[in-house]
């Protein structure tokens, strides 16, 4: 495989050059915005873990920003990895500060993700029209599974999970439908998988740093 050879899998993308995603590109600074917000929030002690992800929220932009300006098999993994870390940091904060659960508990929760999306995944792709988007239709699914557990121990952390779980799931359709209407629309619909993204992630890190202010003595 050439790591370093063009892709092409998004609609507003026109050829291998630098802009050929300006919007896609640009929107990318909504997650370093996110993360600086949260990571303004999160001064204090105790709020290591917080600060910890707002730090990977800010890598998360900065991948996705090489990813969109230049598209190919190596600045990819440099998008999705971030991503990969944000996800198994929270579920490890969520297992030890939402359920009370011991690190080495919260650990295997981490350990137990990828199995999770291992069987997961290959139903979500059966799912007419969903396409790659396949591989990230987990995530609000075990933010929805946390928040059921919660909602009677933890109502407040549970809405902010379920709210959080919403947004990843329009976020998720408006980066299913940018290969569909393209034709109709050439910008495409990935900006607004950014936009929202960011959101939802800084939400998610609210929703931990909330949590951590209430039940901290």
């Amino acid at each position: 495989m050439d790591w370093l050879a063009p892709s092409d899998a998004y609609c507003e993308r026109t050829g291998p050059d630098y802009w050929s995603e300006p919007v896609n590109a640009l929107t990318n600074l909504a997650f370093l915005i996110a993360a600086l917000i949260m990571a303004r929030r999160l001064r204090g002690p105790g709020m290591a873990m917080g600060r910890a992800l707002a730090g990977v929220l800010f890598v998360i932009g900065i991948g996705s920003w090489l990813f969109h300006t230049h598209a190919n098999g190596l600045t990819s993994l440099m998008d999705v990895l971030p991503i990969l870390g944000f996800i198994l940091l929270y579920v490890f904060a969520a297992t030890r500060d939402f359920l009370g659960a011991r690190s080495w508990v919260a650990g295997l929760a981490v350990l137990a993700f990828l199995p999770y999306a291992a069987l997961t995944v290959p139903i979500f792709s059966m799912v007419p029209g969903l396409g790659s988007s396949a591989g990230y239709a987990p995530v609000p699914m075990l933010i929805a599974i946390y928040a059921l557990i919660l909602r009677h121990r933890d109502p407040a952390t549970a809405r902010g999970l379920a709210i959080g779980a919403g947004v990843l799931v329009v976020s998720l359709t408006f980066r299913t439908l940018d290969q569909p209407l393209c034709e109709v629309f050439p910008l495409g619909t990935h900006p607004m998988w950014h936009i929202l993204n960011a959101v939802m992630l800084g939400w998610m890190i609210e929703v931990w740093r909330r949590h951590r202010e209430r039940t901290t003595p």
